[in-house]
């Protein structure tokens, strides 16, 4: 066995799993590195305390005085827990999370030092916006840029570190980060949906988009891991010949739990704890040392830094315990990869979730107009929600076996189905009595009975109703939940505006009552969407031909999909929103274009490397011996040779074959980079790199693979997929 894959291979047996120990219970743990309301109210003057809480609640800004006040306090709570710098902590559109740590410490001459964080250093700091991706925003002897902070995500401590949340923008305001657009568009659908919840309660004030986010991720031994360059290098597999056994008899998932994940996950939970995440569920997915954790439901925008947040610290705890997150959608061919599924719903300040049917037909009028108002934006923008999802790494997993496909569609169950086509019965304009009567008590007033478990799962569906959310079921792993929540809350803002414009107006013109111009609306929309509904498999070949009969777009890769951040559609909608400028909608697209070509470019690298320095040496090195072989046969047994040797010559002859089959590939990838590298068309160049240098990738893996299966397991370089993902 050689050097590398040996040492791998009995480090990972050497390791021994580290128990950890819970002291104290979780609800008293929770928070206690967070500077939330509750410490806030411990350590802030009333005045601050009252300013941080209507800049959290009611988005307005914060004085300068006070934030003099709450940087002061912020930073005797952080030095009584023994923190010695703080950082603005963000999420550039790198895909991770960024930070810059300075010291409280500064000298005041005379050989004298204090411990200082003003107000000035917590609302605003100025990282370099050059060396971030920005889509041409900036050019690259420009490098100002600046983090201002986010009250409505609560500062935390880290180590020794204190985090404050930030969102980060160029010199010329345009933003260069997840957060800055999301907060834009939790705005927007919180003032849309304020709006169209007035038709039920006045008393309604504020509506907040809730996020619950499902992570899934493999954990594997470090060592392993490390031994293999494209593991280290990409963070999937990109050769390995499947396993014996590997999850075809159904035995990891939902198992007991192995000891050192267990440990792992134990110390994480601790960690997520303290830092105010509230993680709650915890099991074996379906693919062998593939985990998931998920969290209680929180507001989107702190959800999606929790879930950031928890990407980070889980890569620290694993490293801990010898062992490596892997959260790329497809790291290992032929099993399942991992996904995130971002549970999404609407809540009012009032304590009714708008997506859960009450218990008299006036709120369930309200749950249908929310409801069916989703579903048509969805319907309006199913190009550009795909889009959401889309990168170099989801695209392994969208129409595999454990994923929804490209195909956007909305599944509802039987029972709401039934519901909807009852409503498209609703007599157009005004109602007879005995029609509202009918309506409501018959039709609407019978919603009640469709609870959570009456709503089955289709886990091919990339958009389900779950019993009182919606589940998005197509985003990666390795995304950034602040991506397609950004969308998602957009074009449910959009949508919601335009119901209420077209609901005004027929009780304006029409002379309707509000309840009889909301069914007439909400049966158009019924109407015009049935095309986005879909119920059955999402997998099957049938479906795309049906689809494309419907008018559904079916975009199976990123470039394909990533178009749809271009549109006249999109930019007028992010504009009109005020979401993003067409500058910056234009700069994003321009961004994910060119990390895809990046990460296929890196892959292509890698996997020449590996294929010629490590899979052809090893198959000549094996071949060779043979050859040996085969000479030793010739001068034992002389004629009868041919016959004794034919085996071997077989082997020697399919061995020089795929090695012939990795070289030649190899040349043809390294060309077709070659020539895609000369293309300046950013969309040209991309389509390049996915249908002319990506291909490729497969021809050469193929040659590797066989060679694993033909050449003595003793000598080949890479750890096997068997020892990857059955170590434990």
């Amino acid at each position: 066995m050689p050097t590398l894959r040996f040492h791998a291979v009995k480090e990972s047996l050497s390791n021994k799993p580290i128990v950890v120990e819970e002291k104290e219970r979780r609800s008293v743990l929770f928070g206690q590195n967070v500077f939330n309301e509750n410490t806030m109210r411990q350590y802030l003057t009333k005045d601050a305390f009252k300013g941080v809480m209507n800049a959290v609640k009611y988005g307005k800004k914060i004085d300068r005085s006070i934030a003099d006040q709450v940087s002061s306090s912020m930073k005797d709570w952080a030095l009584s827990k023994g923190v010695t710098h703080y950082t603005h902590w963000f999420q550039p559109l790198t895909g991770t999370t960024a930070e810059k740590h300075d010291a409280f410490f500064e000298t005041v001459g005379d050989g004298i030092a204090i411990e200082k964080f003003g107000g000035d250093q917590l609302v605003q700091q100025e990282p370099d916006a050059s060396s971030f991706p920005h889509g041409g925003i900036r050019n690259t002897f420009e490098a100002r840029g600046y983090t201002a902070w986010d009250p409505t995500s609560p500062a935390f401590i880290y180590g020794t570190t204190l985090c404050i949340p930030t969102i980060f923008v160029a010199y010329t305001g345009e933003a260069l980060d997840y957060k800055t657009p999301l907060l834009r568009a939790l705005q927007a659908v919180d003032a849309a949906a304020t709006e169209v919840c007035k038709y039920f309660d006045k008393n309604v004030k504020k509506v907040t988009s809730s996020l619950g986010w499902e992570q899934e991720y493999f954990l594997i031994d470090k060592a392993l891991a490390t031994s293999r360059p494209d593991i280290t290098l990409t963070g999937r597999t990109l050769l390995g010949h499947s396993s014996a056994k590997g999850q075809q008899l159904d035995d990891h998932y939902f198992g007991s739990i192995p000891t050192r994940a267990f440990n792992f996950m134990r110390e994480l939970e601790t960690e997520c704890m303290l830092l105010g995440i509230p993680v709650k569920t915890r099991h074996n997915e379906v693919a062998p040392n593939q985990f998931e954790v998920a969290p209680i439901f929180e507001e989107a925008n702190l959800a999606v830094d929790h879930n950031s947040l928890l990407m980070d610290v889980m890569g620290r705890v694993a490293s801990k315990h010898n062992l490596k997150v892997l959260f790329h959608e497809k790291p290992f061919a032929g099993i399942n990869g991992s996904g995130k599924h971002n549970n999404w719903s609407l809540s009012t300040d009032t304590g009714v979730n708008l997506l859960a049917p009450g218990k008299t037909p006036m709120s369930n009028l309200q749950f249908l107009t929310f409801f069916i108002n989703t579903i048509k934006a969805v319907h309006e923008h199913e190009e550009l929600l795909r889009a959401s999802i889309a990168s170099a790494s989801n695209d392994h997993r969208l129409g595999a076996n454990e994923a929804p496909p490209a195909i956007i569609s909305v599944f509802i169950g039987q029972q709401l189905t039934k519901v909807l086509e009852e409503l498209e019965g609703v007599t157009k304009g005004k109602l007879s009595p005995e029609e509202k009567t009918e309506l409501k008590l018959n039709v609407v007033g019978k919603i009640p009975d469709v609870l959570l478990d009456n709503t089955d799962r289709n886990r091919t569906s990339p958009f389900a109703f779950t019993g009182n959310k919606f589940e998005f079921r197509a985003v990666g792993s390795l995304a950034n939940c602040g991506n397609p929540m950004t969308i998602l809350n957009t074009i449910v803002a959009k949508q919601l505006q335009d119901f209420k414009i077209e609901v005004d107006k027929l009780i304006d013109k029409k002379d309707l009552k509000k309840d009889e111009a909301i069914f007439n609306v909400l049966r158009e929309y019924i109407k015009s969407t049935k095309a986005i509904l879909f119920e059955g498999n999402g997998y099957g070949k049938e479906w795309e031909t049906e689809a494309k009969k419907r008018g559904l777009s079916n975009n199976k890769t990123t470039p394909e999909a990533l178009k749809a951040k271009i549109s006249e559609k999109t930019i007028k909608l992010f504009d009109d929103m005020n979401v993003m400028s067409p500058i910056e909608t234009k700069a994003r697209y321009e961004i994910e274009m060119e990390a895809y070509i990046m990460h296929i470019q890196i892959e292509g690298r890698v996997l020449g490397d590996i294929a010629r320095n490590h899979i052809v040496p090893t198959a000549v090195k094996y071949q060779n011996v043979l050859i040996e072989n085969v000479k030793g046969l010739k001068e034992i047994f002389d004629k009868k040779f041919v016959a004794v040797s034919k085996e071997q010559i077989n082997l020697i002859e399919e061995i020089s074959s795929h090695i012939e089959g990795i070289n030649s590939n190899v040349t043809k990838m390294i060309n077709e980079r070659k020539k895609a590298n000369t293309i300046d068309d950013i969309e040209k160049k991309a389509m390049a790199y996915c249908n002319d240098v990506k291909p490729l990738f497969d021809d050469i893996r193929y040659h590797c693979d066989k060679l694993e299966l033909l050449v003595d397991d003793e000598i080949w370089p890479l750890t096997k997929y068997r020892e990857l993902l059955f170590t434990r």
